[in-house]
């Protein structure tokens, strides 16, 4: 079986599909292609989010907001929207999940941590279904 694909859609690409995307990277590596986009993307990452990433050991500071491309779509296999809506491409035979999450804009890191803790779980429930530990 070739790698599989996951892309993590969110509005603004700045906090849950930041820490989905870097999640999955840690936890599969290059067993998995991992991309990460937003509706809306911000300018920035959280720095909030980026905190509460550092505490546990990833460090997403170095990224940036991408904006969602059909293209990224249809190069995905697996594609996690979380709050993203109708924005999101639909392509037949494509797996589609939407967690539904909080969305960490404009709260603190207290607030982001079971964000990020509840993400963690997702992805590795993920990894587990793709098998690619």
């Amino acid at each position: 079986m070739s790698r599989p694909s996951v892309l993590f859609v969110c509005v603004h690409n700045a906090g849950r599909s930041q820490m989905a995307a870097a999640f999955l990277t840690h936890l599969a590596g290059e067993r998995v292609e991992v991309r990460s986009a937003g509706s809306a993307p911000a300018d920035s990452i959280n720095p909030h989010v980026v905190q509460a990433m550092k505490e546990i050991g990833i460090d997403i500071s170095a990224n940036e907001p991408k904006v969602l491309t059909t293209a990224a779509v249809e190069a995905s296999d697996v594609v996690i929207t979380m709050g993203c809506g109708d924005a999101c491409p639909f392509f037949p035979g494509k797996r589609y999940l939407d967690w539904t999450l909080d969305d960490p804009a404009g709260q603190g890191v207290e607030q982001i941590r079971p964000i990020r803790d509840e993400i963690e779980r997702r992805v590795r429930g993920l990894v587990d279904e793709l098998d690619v530990r």
